[in-house]
């Protein structure tokens, strides 16, 4: 069996990179936030900063091996940007698993070349493309047409924008259990109020709904039968049932 790695991210604004861009040094960081905020509104409308100003505070993953399935976020929650992102990196470095998202193409793996700039992480077979390693020419994590990373997003939506939807909305239509105690936009307050674990446990439940949209979908083009799928979904409930966390329970509860 191969090592399928879903991932997600959870950002918030890179302060720090936005005062020495935007020139607003002498700003705490609620003023700083806010500035950057309506600098950004001004521009587009909207309050999202740029993909290179969001700033990682938590990756988790959902890892499916010859060993089982285990989740969990990287780091611990005191670690460093640089450290969540040169252990992501190091998974890939390591197993070279085939890497799942939902949107990872669009958001979270463009952040992570960013934020891999401004910490001077190496990432050597992430970006192999052939070159060194002739497996890698035809299938790499790069290339929007190559499956060894798979954005469910884009491939289900068959590339096209138009025909984008949400996680949430899909894991929900399917039976899931979708968001659940936080969404995306409350991840900033969540941090400033110190509540890192509600941000890592609230990205664990958006790695296990991709995870188990991505299930389905391999159920759907024929890469699991109805039997295989069914494995995965008891090997998961027993999983989730045996770790006794409360997000993990509370993710059982939503699923029944």
């Amino acid at each position: 069996m191969k090592n399928v790695l879903v991932f997600d991210i959870e950002t918030i604004p890179d302060l720090e990179g936005g005062r020495r861009i935007y020139d607003l040094d002498g700003l705490d960081d609620k003023d700083t936030a806010s500035a950057l905020l309506n600098l950004r509104r001004q521009e587009t409308g909207s309050e999202f900063l740029r993909l290179h100003l969001q700033r990682i505070v938590a990756i988790s993953v959902v890892l499916r091996s010859a060993q089982g399935i285990r989740v969990w976020s990287l780091g611990e929650e005191g670690s460093t940007e640089k450290e969540l992102i040169e252990r992501f990196y190091d998974g890939i470095e390591r197993f070279t698993p085939q890497l799942v998202s939902w949107n990872g193409s669009g958001f979270d793996l463009p952040v992570l070349h960013y934020r891999s700039l401004r910490h001077s992480v190496s990432a050597a077979r992430y970006w192999e493309t052939g070159e060194n390693d002739n497996n890698f020419k035809w299938n790499n994590y790069l290339s929007r047409y190559h499956s060894r990373h798979l954005d469910l997003m884009d491939v289900i939506a068959l590339y096209n924008n138009r025909a984008f939807a949400p996680l949430d909305q899909v894991a929900t239509l399917l039976g899931f259990p979708g968001k659940m105690g936080m969404s995306g936009s409350k991840v900033f307050d969540a941090y400033q109020a110190g509540e890192l674990k509600g941000i890592r446990d609230y990205c664990e439940t958006d790695v296990l709904n991709t995870w188990l949209v991505y299930l389905r979908f391999q159920l759907m083009r024929g890469e699991l039968d109805a039997v295989g799928y069914d494995n995965e979904v008891t090997l998961l409930r027993e999983y989730l049932a045996a770790e006794n966390q409360p997000h993990f329970s509370a993710f059982l509860e939503a699923w029944q």
